[in-house]
């Protein structure tokens, strides 16, 4: 067994790994696990305590992919509950869709038994609020948000440069290889804008036979080189994933043009090694591995390049 979060998992690692110490289905316990994440207002990038898109609404993705028969399922854009990874498994578990957004999110949301519930943390709307007054002329703040809102894409910046999605990678003790995502996405995003935390190959992947890959952060950079799915295809290719990772970092490397900032990649390989690597970034990120022959999780360093 083998258990990867980034730092962010923080709140729901425990959960998850007695879990998966019981003999729990890897994605049940981790979505057990992202569920105390999502709801933990001081994470400030996942769930109630995540940033508004740039109308100051809320909207969650998230996404759980079953590497013994690669299922998946993914929801985008929901706004009346944060437990976008719960309502991921319901698409997979319940519907013949892999990915559900918006009002169908919703209302999906509604039938598994998820109460409609306030989303938007105060102070998440408080520093909203602030910005906007801050790149709004006074005239533009009085028509909002009956303004066009593409040029402000590039003028408004998130909070902190938080884009930092949960992303949860497990082997549990039947063998089989998961992966699960939450975010509340990048702050002040464009209303609807999907990052890489919903799309099976970009943000997530994961099969039994090789291993399992996930990212943070950028998320568009991962959807424009699949970069989860390559490195579980490397290592199908018969890569080590010290190798695989690499390869992976060197198709991001090559991008051109576009939004380029900063990646962070999580994977594991079905030898129960793991890799974290930060890419493009001023300062490692940090992680969380469990293991059986750990007496507890371990907060560690991911590797610069």
């Amino acid at each position: 067994m083998i258990l990867l979060t980034n730092e962010t998992g923080g709140p729901g690692i425990e959960i998850t790994v007695n879990q998966l110490k019981s003999g729990a289905y890897g994605i049940d316990a981790m979505v057990e696990g992202i569920n105390k994440v999502e709801a933990d207002p001081t994470i400030r990038s996942v769930g109630f305590g995540g940033w508004p898109n740039i109308l100051g609404e809320m909207e969650f993705d998230g996404a759980v992919m079953d590497g013994n028969t690669r299922e998946v399922g993914a929801v985008g854009a929901l706004k009346h509950t944060y437990h976008s990874a719960q309502v991921a498994r319901a698409v997979m578990q319940k519907l013949n869709h892999v990915m559900v957004t918006g009002d169908g999110a919703d209302r999906l949301a509604a039938e598994i038994g998820l109460p409609k519930v306030k989303t938007l943390l105060e102070n998440s709307g408080e520093v909203w609020e602030q910005k906007l007054r801050e790149v709004l002329s006074e005239e533009e703040f009085e028509k909002f948000p009956n303004i066009p809102l593409a040029p402000l894409n590039s003028t408004i910046t998130d909070p902190e440069k938080v884009r930092d999605t949960t992303v949860f990678l497990s082997k549990d003790a039947d063998q089989g290889i998961h992966a699960a995502t939450s975010t509340s996405g990048w702050g002040w995003k464009y209303p609807g804008r999907l990052g890489d935390s919903p799309i099976a190959g970009g943000g997530y992947y994961a099969d039994s036979r090789f291993g399992a890959a996930a990212c943070t952060h950028t998320g568009e950079m991962a959807i424009r080189c699949s970069t989860s799915r390559s490195i579980v295809m490397a290592l199908q290719m018969g890569k080590t994933l010290d190798d695989a990772v690499k390869f992976a970092v060197e198709e991001v490397d090559g991008l051109k043009g576009g939004f380029i900032a900063g990646l962070v990649i999580h994977a594991i390989d079905v030898s129960g090694n793991h890799k974290v690597v930060s890419y493009n970034l001023d300062e490692p990120g940090k992680y969380w591995l469990w293991k059986p022959s750990m007496s507890a999780p371990e907060l560690r360093e991911s590797e610069m390049v």
